[in-house]
C-alpha cells in the first residue's frame, strides 16, 4: 500500500502574503510515464537539476516490496514524496489522490514551501487511465473531503510519456500497457536515440499511432527540458478514440476487495525482490548479473539495482538492465540513504524465481550464508 515521508525543506515555514494566497492556486500535475526502462527516472533526476523547474514536488509510484527507484532520484531541497504499491490496478486512484491531499495538508502546516508543480512518475507497468481518471474533472467520483479538497488545489496539466527506441516495437507488440501510455501522452519523449538507428523517423511511425502528440528527441541539443512541464491543461478530445473509452470503461470497472500479492501484477508478470545484508564481491556481482540478462529463459523485463561491494562498501554499484541488454554499471559516491544493503529488484513476465532466487543466495559469502541459514 502507501509508504512515503515527505522529506522537508530546509527553508522556514512561508509567511508572507503572496505566498499564503498561492495556497488556494490550483498547482499542475503532469503525469509522466513510460514502460519499464524506457528512461523516466533519468529524465526525473534531468528535470530536479534544472534551475527552471524550481518548487518541483514529485510523486514516485514503484512495483515491488524492495524500493530502487526512490534511491535513484536526485536527493536536494525539493520536495520528495515516495508511493509504493503492489496493486497498480486498483489503488491508483486513492493513492494518488492521498498523496496530493497529504502534499497539500503538508503546505498547509507549514513543513514545505510553494509548490509550482507536481511529477507524478508512474511505474512502468501502470496503465494511465485510473491515473488520470483520479484527477481530471469528471473523472473517477469523489468519496470524500479529501478527494474534493484534491479537485481544488490540483488539476491535471498533461501526460509526458518516454518512448525507449530500442526496445519500443516490442512493447507495443507485447503489452496493452505500452500502448496506452503512448495514447494518453500529450508529448513523448524519444530516448536511447544516441545508439538506435539514426535513420529511422520514430516521430512519423509513431504519430500514426498518436497523430495528438508532440514528439520531442531527448538527445538533440534543441531539446527543451522545461518546456514539456509548463502551465496547460489535460484534455482528450484531441485523442485517439480509444482514449475517452478507456477512461469511461474505468470509471465503470469495479475493483472489489479481494487479495493481492504486492510483487505480482497480473497473472504474468512479477518483481522478485532480493537483498544481502553484506558486502558482496564485484566479480560475484557481475556474473549474477550476465547470468540474469543473457539467459534467454529468464523472461526478464526490467531490472535495478544497488550493491554494496567488498572493494569500496561506500560506494555503491547501481546496475540497470532492460530485457537482455544490461548498461554500464556505475559507482555513486555514497549511499542515497541510511540503507546500505545489497538490493535488487527484477521485473518479468514468467521468471524463474527459485534459480533466480538460489543464484543471488550465492552471491554472499560463505560465513554470512551460514550465519543466515542458522537464523
Amino acid at each position: 500500500m502507501i509508504g512515503g515521508l515527505f522529506k522537508r525543506w530546509r527553508n522556514p515555514p512561508v509567511t508572507k502574503e503572496d505566498d499564503v494566497r498561492r495556497l488556494y492556486d490550483s498547482v499542475p500535475v503532469t503525469l509522466l510515464t513510460g514502460f519499464l526502462g524506457s528512461g523516466k527516472t533519468t529524465l526525473l533526476n534531468d528535470i530536479l537539476a534544472d534551475p527552471a523547474m524550481h518548487g518541483t514536488a514529485v510523486i514516485v509510484n514503484e512495483f515491488g516490496t524492495v524500493a530502487i527507484d526512490h534511491d535513484l532520484v536526485r536527493k536536494g531541497s525539493e520536495t520528495y514524496f515516495r508511493m509504493t504499491t503492489g496493486c497498480i490496478c486498483c489503488t491508483a486512484t486513492s493513492d494518488i489522490r492521498s498523496s496530493l491531499s497529504e502534499l497539500h495538508e503538508a503546505r498547509l502546516r507549514g513543513e514545505i514551501p510553494p509548490v509550482s508543480r507536481v511529477v507524478i512518475e508512474t511505474t512502468g507497468l501502470a496503465d494511465p487511465a485510473p491515473i488520470i481518471n483520479s484527477i481530471i474533472p469528471g473523472g473517477s467520483p469523489a468519496l470524500g473531503l479529501r478527494d474534493h479538497v484534491v479537485a481544488r488545489h490540483f488539476h491535471l496539466a498533461r501526460v509526458v510519456t518516454t518512448f525507449d527506441v530500442l526496445e519500443g516495437r516490442a512493447t507495443l507488440n507485447s503489452f496493452l500497457e505500452g500502448w496506452k501510455q503512448l495514447a494518453f501522452a500529450d508529448h513523448v519523449v524519444l530516448t536511447k536515440t544516441d545508439i538506435a538507428d539514426a535513420a529511422h523517423d520514430w516521430p512519423d511511425e509513431l504519430t500514426a499511432l498518436n497523430p495528438a502528440a508532440v514528439y520531442h528527441d531527448r538527445h538533440r541539443k534543441d531539446f527543451n527540458l522545461s518546456g514539456l512541464f509548463s502551465e496547460g491543461a489535460y484534455s482528450v478530445t484531441d485523442k485517439v478514440e480509444d482514449v475517452p473509452g478507456w477512461l469511461a470503461m474505468e470509471r465503470l470497472g469495479t475493483h472489489g476487495d479481494h487479495p493481492h500479492d504486492p510483487n505480482r501484477h497480473g497473472d504474468e508478470i512479477e518483481a522478485i525482490s532480493l537483498s544481502h545484508d553484506v558486502p558482496l564481491s564485484p566479480q560475484a556481482v557481475e556474473t549474477f548479473l550476465h547470468i540474469v540478462t543473457t539467459n534467454i529463459g529468464s523472461g526478464l523485463l526490467r531490472l535495478k539495482g544497488l550493491f554494496a561491494l567488498t572493494d569500496d562498501p561506500a560506494r555503491p554499484l547501481v546496475a540497470h538492465a532492460v530485457q537482455h541488454r544490461l548498461y554500464p554499471l556505475k559507482r555513486l559516491d555514497y549511499w542515497p540513504d541510511e540503507d546500505h544493503r545489497s538490493r535488487v529488484v527484477l521485473i518479468g513476465q514468467d521468471m524463474p524465481a527459485k534459480p533466480i532466487r538460489d543464484l543471488f543466495e550465492v552471491l554472499a559469502p560463505r560465513t554470512a550464508r551460514a550465519k543466515r541459514g542458522a537464523a
